[in-house]
């Protein structure tokens, strides 16, 4: 990770990425061309039902591209994703557009065969690839997520921020050591709906009636779920690496004793926040009282003056009786609380549970001397 993109009194405690095996659902889709290709090709060419595709040239495309569009249906109905089927489609439809430019329609039961070894293998590329752009980078502070080939996607959340944390491990995991883990923010980032539905229909039909029946129902459960670049999608070696998240976000969480404190400084600005308001009064206030004195000095009867001297005189004493007793009041409120944040913190939660102990070890000390005399 670039030093620059870290934060003050940053530190990298570990810089992860997605293990080769934790996109096998991505690598299974182009597993599923080769082999289906294979026994496409066997069984147009040399199975005992090869004479049944002898009739027509076209029969083995369109078996061929008929499961495909249907595996690419159930696939995407499974992982809610639809972006499987249109690559399905696209793939059968690019095996048209091929056998019609380059005139193969003698061939096209070798032309799967061939055509299904060379999609999968660009398709296991593009994964390696994907793969390849994910990158978790964990830091004292924070988790960094990067992925994406061509849109960069980028995830930061911090610790103290992090309100749970959800983690899994499939078959494969179990068996290599890597897992998942989605960290689920105080706003709900990281958590999805999973949702099924199940619908069916009959028709009976005859020369003069017709019925037609449709029921459906669904279902909705939310869960924690999250893209392969929001989350630490199959991370190596998954316990170590969910041991230290969680040590993390539990070192940001704040003790009842650090709470106090907290508390104790919120009182202490309020505080300042009321000596600087009645300071800037009180200032403001005696230019005022220049102003009085002043032109009561310009005039020439000296009775006048007197009489004016002692008005300001009156106005004056009152005011600043009033300063004072509120700084005393918010000087009193200031020694109170440093006397309870002493307080706390002279005897920290810990140290009292270490003082409970050893009382509690010297009674039964007490007790064994009082029962050996």
């Amino acid at each position: 990770m670039v030093k620059k993109e870290l934060l003050k009194n940053e530190q990298v405690e570990r810089i992860l990425s997605p293990h080769p095996l934790s996109f096998m659902k991505l690598q299974t889709l182009c597993i599923f061309v080769i082999v289906w290709g294979i026994v496409v090709w066997w069984l147009t060419e040399f199975s005992e039902y090869a004479g049944m595709f002898s009739g027509n040239t076209w029969y083995p495309l369109i078996l061929w591209g008929l499961v495909l569009l249907l595996v690419g249906v159930i696939a995407s109905l499974v992982a809610i994703q639809w972006t499987i089927f249109f690559l399905y489609l696209g793939v059968f439809l690019s095996a048209i557009g091929l056998i019609f430019w380059q005139h193969w329609q003698n061939d096209i039961p070798l032309f799967i065969f061939i055509y299904s070894i060379a999609v999968s293998i660009v398709g296991f590329l593009i994964v390696e690839l994907y793969r390849r752009s994910h990158k978790y980078v964990i830091t004292n502070l924070r988790i960094i997520f990067k992925g994406g080939i061509f849109t960069k996607r980028e995830r930061t959340i911090r610790y103290d921020k992090i309100a749970d944390i959800d983690a899994k491990q499939g078959v494969l995991g179990q068996i290599f050591g890597f897992g998942t883990i989605i960290p689920v923010s105080q706003s709900g980032f990281g958590l999805g709906s999973d949702k099924t539905m199940a619908a069916g229909g009959v028709a009976v039909g005859g020369t003069k009636a017709r019925l037609f029946g449709f029921a459906g129902g669904g279902k909705e459960v939310q869960t924690p779920i999250a893209r392969s670049y929001y989350e630490l999608h199959g991370v190596y070696p998954y316990k170590d690496v969910k041991q230290l998240v969680e040590d993390l976000v539990q070192s940001h969480v704040p003790t009842q004793y650090q709470q106090e404190q907290v508390e104790f400084q919120k009182q202490q600005v309020d505080i300042q926040t009321q000596m600087r308001d009645l300071l800037h009064k009180q200032v403001s206030d005696k230019p005022r009282k220049k102003m009085v004195r002043q032109p009561v000095e310009e005039e020439e009867e000296p009775e006048e003056e007197e009489a004016v001297e002692r008005v300001p005189r009156k106005k004056m004493v009152p005011p600043e009786e009033g300063f004072q007793s509120e700084q005393v009041d918010i000087q009193q409120q200031m020694k109170d609380l440093l006397k309870k944040q002493k307080t706390a913190r002279v005897n920290p939660p810990e140290e009292e549970e270490v003082e409970e102990e050893e009382a509690e070890e010297e009674t039964e000390e007490n007790e064994k001397g009082k029962e050996g005399s």
